[in-house]
C-alpha cells in the first residue's frame, strides 16, 4: 500500500521500506525541501526588496549571487573531506549553520547584513544537498534507491508547488513583509533539526583512513583532468547559468512591465510546479525508453521559444501568463533532470559522490554568474520598470544552444552505450589513466 509524503506532491509507494525507513527518507526530503526554498525564494522577493532597500537590479542581483558563489566554494571544499566523516554529524554540522544563516535574513534590518546572512547561508546550503543524497545511496540499496531518490528529487517540485506561493502568500498578508518567508523557512528547519539527532542513524562504513582516500585534492584532480569529465563539468554551468538567467527578474517584470499584481504573481510558481512535477513523470519514463540525449535535445530547442516569449511578451490576459510559464517550467524541469542523469553516468561508483559534489558546485556558481550577469544588463526605472530584460533572454538562448551542442558531444555515447559493460570499462580505464 502507498502512503502520501507531505513533502512530496504524489503518492510515494513504500511497500518495501520499513517504517523507520520511510520517516528517514521523510526527513532528509524535508531537508532538501528547506535549502532549495530557501535559496529559490529570494528571486521572487526582488519585488519586495528592491523598493525597500532602494537598491538597484545589479545590487539585487549580488543578494541573489551570494548564496550561490558561497555555496559554491564551501561545496568545493567539502567535496574533499565528503567521505571522512561521519555522514549525520555533517549533516547536522551543515543544517545547523543554515537554519542560523536562513533566521539572520528573516531579522536583517539592512541590506548589508542581509548580504552577510545569505552568504553564512549559502556556504551551508552548498553541503546539505551532497550529504543528503550519500545518505539515501548508504540507506538504500540499488534495488530500492529509485523509489527514495525521488522523493528526495521531488522536493524541488514541492518547492515551487507549495513554498513558493506560500511564501508570497504570507509576504502579501503581513503588509508586504519580506522578512515573514525566512523566518517560516527557519521555523519549518528548526523543527527538523530534533528530527536528524533522533532518527537519523550514525554512517560511518564508508570511512577509510587517510592513507587510502589519497590526497584531500584528488576529487578535485580528478575531475578537471580526464576530458569527459572535464567537459561534463563546463556543460553542467552553462545549462545552469542559461537558465538562471532570465529568472530574478521575472517577478518584476511581470508587475512593473506587465501591469499585474503582486498578489496574483504566486500563482505562476503554483501552477509551474505543477506542471514540471507532471511533465517530469511523463518525460522522465520517455526518457527511459528513448534516451536522455534526445529528451534534452528537444527540451533545449523548444524552451528557446520560451525564452524568447516570455522576455519579450506582449500584453496578453494572465491566462496565457500561466501557459507560458507552466510550458517552460516543464522544459527547464525535464532538461535538469536528463542532464543530471547523463552527468552521473561520466563517473563509476566509487567516484561518483565527491564528483557530484563538484557538479553541484559549479552549478552553483552557474547560477551566481547567471544572477550577476543579469544583474549587469538589466536597468530598473523610478517607476519600477525593467529596461533590457530581452537582452537577458538572448544571452540565455546563446548559452542553451552552447550547452545543447555540448551535451551532444559529450554525451552522446554515453546516452547510447551507458549499459553495455564496455562503457564501464571505460569509466574505469578514465579513472586509472
Amino acid at each position: 500500500m502507498g502512503i502520501f509524503c507531505p513533502v512530496c506532491p504524489i503518492f510515494t509507494y513504500c511497500r518495501i521500506m520499513t517504517k523507520k525507513e520511510r520517516i528517514i527518507l521523510f526527513i532528509l526530503a524535508g531537508l532538501n525541501f528547506t535549502h532549495i526554498l530557501d535559496f529559490m525564494i529570494m528571486m521572487p522577493l526582488s519585488n519586495y526588496l528592491i523598493p525597500y532597500f532602494k537598491i538597484t537590479a545589479f545590487q539585487f542581483s549580488i543578494l541573489v549571487a551570494s548564496y550561490s558563489v558561497s555555496a559554491f566554494f564551501s561545496g568545493l571544499a567539502f567535496a574533499t573531506v565528503i567521505d571522512r566523516f561521519d555522514r549525520k554529524r555533517s549533516l547536522l554540522f551543515a543544517y545547523v549553520g543554515f537554519l542560523v544563516g536562513t533566521l539572520a535574513c528573516g531579522f536583517a534590518p539592512t541590506y548589508g547584513l542581509l548580504l552577510a546572512s545569505r552568504v553564512l547561508a549559502g556556504t551551508f546550503g552548498g553541503i546539505i544537498g551532497a550529504q543528503v543524497l550519500a545518505i539515501v545511496a548508504d540507506l538504500f540499496s540499488y534495488e530500492r534507491r529509485g523509489r527514495a531518490m525521488g522523493a528526495i528529487v521531488s522536493a524541488f517540485a514541492a518547492a515551487s508547488i507549495l513554498g513558493v506561493p506560500l511564501s508570497l502568500y504570507l509576504t502579501n498578508l503581513f503588509k508586504y513583509n519580506w522578512h515573514v518567508p525566512f523566518i517560516m523557512i527557519g521555523g519549518i528547519a528548526a523543527i527538523f533539526v530534533p528530527c536528524i539527532l533522533r532518527f537519523v542513524p550514525s554512517l560511518t562504513a564508508h570511512i577509510v583512513s587517510k592513507e587510502q582516500s589519497g590526497n584531500l585534492f584528488t576529487p578535485l584532480v580528478m575531475a578537471g583532468k580526464i576530458p569527459r569529465q572535464r567537459s561534463a563539468l563546463i556543460f553542467s554551468g552553462l545549462l545552469m547559468m542559461g537558465h538562471f538567467l532570465i529568472i530574478p527578474f521575472i517577478n518584476p517584470y511581470i508587475e512593473y512591465n506587465k501591469g499585474f499584481s503582486k498578489g496574483i504573481l504566486p500563482n505562476i510558481y503554483l501552477y509551474g510546479g505543477f506542471a514540471s512535477l507532471l511533465g517530469a513523470l511523463v518525460l522522465g519514463r520517455v526518457s527511459d525508453r528513448i534516451g536522455k540525449l534526445p529528451v534534452f535535445t528537444w527540451a533545449v530547442f523548444l524552451s528557446l521559444f520560451m525564452v524568447l516569449i516570455i522576455t519579450r511578451m506582449p500584453n496578453v490576459h494572465f491566462i496565457l501568463v500561466l501557459a507560458f510559464f507552466s510550458f517552460w517550467f516543464i522544459l527547464a524541469t525535464v532538461r535538469a533532470m536528463t542532464a543530471q542523469a547523463m552527468i552521473s553516468e561520466v563517473v563509476d561508483s566509487t567516484q561518483r559522490g565527491s564528483y557530484m559534489s563538484v557538479n553541484g558546485s559549479v552549478q552553483q556558481l552557474g547560477s551566481g554568474l547567471a544572477a550577476l550577469a543579469a544583474g549587469a544588463i538589466v536597468h530598473s526605472e523610478k517607476s519600477g520598470r525593467i529596461v533590457n530584460y530581452n537582452w537577458v533572454g538572448y544571452l540565455s538562448i546563446l548559452v542553451l544552444i552552447i550547452s545543447m551542442f555540448m551535451a551532444r558531444k559529450t554525451f552522446k555515447k554515453i546516452d547510447r552505450n551507458a549499459l553495455s559493460p564496455e562503457f564501464e570499462k571505460d569509466l574505469a580505464r578514465d579513472r586509472f589513466s
